[in-house]
């Protein structure tokens, strides 16, 4: 992949959040979206992949609440982690934001946001994406 197209790699991922894109990896061959990104198609074998950016709008799949958090979410606690299905059909992963966690309901839309890098120093530089309610 040349410079206009990086590699599909968790660190390429993670670049692409820094400029508030949500990227997938697609299947020239079978068109099938995959996220985190790999180098070959889960479902056709192919390695002929490029980055595809993902839409900023999705519906809450399942959750759950987090009451007892690791040392470094513990300000946050409690917290709803849940997925989340986007247009695409591919289903991600994420922390969900909001001022109230009684309000959350599954098939509730979504709305793709993204952190700054985080301030402690053993953690990952990147930013990270999470979804919210719509405004």
């Amino acid at each position: 992949m040349s410079e206009l197209h990086p590699p599909p790699t968790i660190e390429e991922f993670y670049k692409f959040c820094t400029q508030r894109k949500l990227m997938a990896v697609r299947c020239m061959k079978c068109r099938h979206l995959m996220v985190p990104p790999r180098t070959i198609c889960s479902q056709c074998h192919s390695s002929r992949v490029e980055w595809a950016q993902l839409g900023s709008k999705g519906k809450l799949v399942t959750y759950t609440i987090v009451h007892v958090a690791p040392t470094l979410f513990n300000h946050m606690a409690p917290y709803a982690v849940g997925i989340v299905e986007m247009p695409e059909e591919v289903r991600l992963p994420s922390i969900i934001r909001t001022s109230r966690l009684e309000s959350l309901k599954i098939g509730m839309e979504l709305e793709l946001d993204f952190s700054p890098r985080p301030q402690d120093p053993s953690w990952p530089q990147w930013p990270r994406y999470f979804f919210k309610e719509t405004a």
